[in-house]
């Protein structure tokens, strides 16, 4: 057994009584961007998937055109776990991308603290429904683009497509890549205590007295 399957296997363990700050994370974008992919790479423990395969009575429905070999699709959702210390586990929940599926996002953002949308800078028109239901619901989000190999596309040309603010992070990722994801979520995770830094009330000033 090699070091990297006996670290999983260990922090799939049940989790000690000091864990005490669970944060809810949410994995979102278009159909076949890889939020499956990214949840599996990266959760300690042997992810919950909710994947089956694609049939005939999906034709005229879902469009797999732009995503060729793709044979299963995820129908509810992902769900999987990664310890960031003792004290702090981060609870992933991947989206499903199709549109007969966008029903269950607002239940799922329920509670969430952050979002990740995945991007396929080929179908970058994919993403706009998940930007605006966080937007929606004012959940915190990042962009994370996935590398499928296609043409280049500038950040400020994905930023104009996307129509996003310069305080939205935007970053580049391989969804197949556990350091790569982590590092994905460890971006979110310092976007959300940016956030939380920059809006938390300025301490009370004392009044001198004579």
């Amino acid at each position: 057994m090699d070091s990297a399957t006996s670290d999983r296997q260990d922090a799939g363990a049940p989790l000690g009584d000091a864990t005490d700050n669970g944060l809810k994370i949410v994995i979102v974008g278009g159909f076949g961007v890889g939020k499956t992919t990214m949840v599996r790479s990266v959760s300690d423990i042997r992810p919950l998937n909710t994947e089956e395969v694609m049939t005939q009575a999906s034709q005229g429905i879902d469009d797999p055109s732009a995503v060729r070999g793709k044979t299963s699709t995820t129908v509810a959702f992902d769900f999987g776990r990664i310890s960031l210390n003792e004290q702090t586990v981060l609870y992933l929940f991947g989206a499903p991308g199709q549109e007969r599926f966008w029903f269950l996002w607002d239940r799922l953002f329920t509670g969430t603290l952050g979002a990740v949308v995945l991007v396929d800078t080929r179908r970058l028109a994919d993403s706009w429904y998940a930007i605006d239901r966080l937007e929606h619901h004012g959940t915190p989000f990042i962009v994370a683009r996935n590398d499928f190999g296609g043409p280049p596309h500038t950040a400020e040309q994905v930023r104009e497509a996307l129509d996003l603010p310069e305080t939205v992070p935007l970053i580049d990722c391989d969804a197949r890549s556990r350091e790569s994801s982590k590092h994905v979520l460890i971006t979110l995770v310092e976007h959300l205590h940016a956030l939380s830094t920059a809006n938390a009330p300025e301490p009370a000033r004392k009044i001198a007295t004579p």
